[in-house]
């Protein structure tokens, strides 16, 4: 198994980043539409390939960048096992009237939260942490 499962040292460890950066989510019909611009996430519906990218990639590509995002990273390694660290912070967030778009990665979560709310994202993270016991 790999990364933390206990809730507990997850929150307490979680330490949210904040990537530099404008983001978007935008879908497309294929990836071939963002050939040569890095992706960084993407994910198959039915609709169509929705991609995450930088606000200037998409813009580019004449992709419509209606709702900007800043992206957080949580630093600590959550296993996929994991169960509340989503809740939690989602919770919290919630209660801060702060919309969240949450991608799992294999060694960290990433949210996505309004570009403006950013930095109250960031001080609702890291209130969450210090009171986690």
């Amino acid at each position: 198994m790999s990364g933390e499962t206990s809730l507990n040292v997850l929150l307490q460890s979680m330490s949210p980043a904040l990537n530099p950066g404008d983001y978007v989510f935008c879908s497309v019909a294929d990836l071939n539409v963002v050939r040569g611009k890095d992706a960084i996430g993407s994910f198959r519906e039915r609709e169509g390939l929705t991609v995450i990218l930088e606000r200037s990639d998409a813009q580019s590509l004449g992709l419509d960048c209606g709702y900007v995002m800043a992206w957080i990273t949580l630093t600590v390694h959550s296993s996929l096992q994991a169960v509340g660290l989503t809740a939690a912070f989602a919770g919290a967030l919630s209660q801060a009237g702060i919309s969240c778009n949450v991608i799992a990665g294999f060694y960290h979560d990433h949210l996505f939260v309004g570009k403006n709310d950013a930095l109250k994202a960031l001080d609702v993270l890291s209130s969450l942490a210090r009171n986690a016991h």
